[in-house]
Order: C-alpha cells, then structure tokens, then sequence
C-alpha cells in the first residue's frame, strides 16, 4: 500500500468514526461554554483566561479520537499487514498521525479562533490563535499517536492513553497560550510560537521512531 493511499485509508476511517471531527467540535464548544459558569459572567474576568482556557478545552478535545488510532488496525489484522508492507513502519505511523491532524486537530484549530472571540479575547488575536492551534494540533497528534500506540492491547487504552499523553501536552499549552497572552499584553510573543513550533517539530520527527517500536512490541 502506497502512503497516498494509506493516507486516504485514513482520513475515510477518521470521517467515518461518528461523523469525523464533531464529535471533537462539539466537545470543544461544550467546555468553552462551561467555562463561564465557573468563572462567571464578569467579561473582563472571562478576557483574562480565554487564551489558557481555550487551550486547555484545545488538548483535551484532541485526545477524543485518539483511542482508535492504532486500536482498529490492531484488533482486525490489518496492523501485521502494514507492518509487513514495503513502507517502514516509521512512515506508516507518521502517515496514521498526519491524517489524525487533518481530520481533528485543523478543524479544531478553525474552531480555535471563535472560542476565544466568544470567551471575550480580542479579535485582534484570531489570527495568532489560528496558527498556534494548527500548530499545536500537529504535535497533539503526534505525541497522542505515541500514547495510543504504548496503549495497544490494554483493557482501559483511553484511560492509559491520557495518563500517557496529558503530561506531555502541557508544553504545547504553555507555549501557546503564552504566545497569546503576550500578543495581547504587548508583549514579545514570537518566542512561545518559535518554541510551540520547535516541540511540534521534535514530535514529528521523534514520535513515529517510538510509535513504531511500540506497535512490533504489542505484535511481538
């Protein structure tokens, strides 16, 4: 199976699971409408901690699909058969994450935008939020494409995958909510988008290595 094809396997399989990313759309709204009620109503209160908490709804929504990510392939044979196809392993896995990102991750970074607009953030900060969203979304997925693939062949995969993964998003958020929070502060916000950019490109090139030698061990 070619990577192209792999590709669209994928992105078919990531809409085909409950209508693709509502499901992580859906969710996203529901805790930015949540948060109001634990905050309260005070606008300039809600200002203050729209970009963290957008952030923090941003991770937890991406790890809604994560759970099927190798889970599917696992159960049904088709694993063992891409393992033994002519692509490494390595690519395979970071084919898998990549459609996890077009599918969740840029969706929710769309979204990303008019969460924060509608917790009362400056719409001058739309762009900025889209960028690192869409940033962020990609090293989501492939640091969740690690905890899925440590995961394979446990009982409770989506309880481990979060113990596994949610700590390693907490550099991401911090990263990215920094980034906006110095953009409306005034302040120099180019250094959490360069170090948000530099963890998603570890995540890249890093993750597929130990996704891979995950998936031969859960076959092994």
């Amino acid at each position: 199976m070619s990577l192209a094809a792999l590709l669209r396997r994928e992105l078919a399989l990531a809409w085909g699971r409950g209508g693709g990313p509502l499901l992580a759309c859906a969710f996203y709204v529901a805790m930015a409408a949540l948060l109001p009620l634990a905050a309260g109503p005070s606008p300039e209160r809600l200002a203050a901690v729209a970009p963290g908490s957008a952030w923090v709804a941003l991770a937890l929504a991406s790890l809604l699909s994560l759970e099927r990510l190798f889970e599917r392939d696992f159960e049904d044979g088709a694993l063992d058969l891409l393992t033994l196809a002519p692509a490494p392993l390595e690519l395979v896995c970071a084919v898998k994450c990549l459609a996890q990102w077009i599918a969740a991750g840029a969706p929710l970074a769309v979204l990303a935008p008019v969460v924060c607009i509608a917790l009362g953030a400056d719409p001058s900060l739309a762009p900025l939020t889209f960028v690192c969203a869409l940033v962020g979304g990609l090293g989501f997925a492939f640091t969740g494409g690690l905890g899925a693939a440590l995961a394979l062949g446990s009982r409770r995969g989506g309880l481990l995958i979060a113990v596994i993964v949610l700590p390693l998003f907490a550099p991401p958020v911090i990263f990215g909510g920094g980034a906006i929070e110095a953009m409306a502060s005034g302040l120099h916000w180019r250094a959490g988008l360069l170090l948000l950019s530099a963890y998603s490109l570890a995540a890249v090139a890093l993750s597929p290595l130990a996704m891979a030698a995950a998936c031969r061990n859960a076959l092994s």
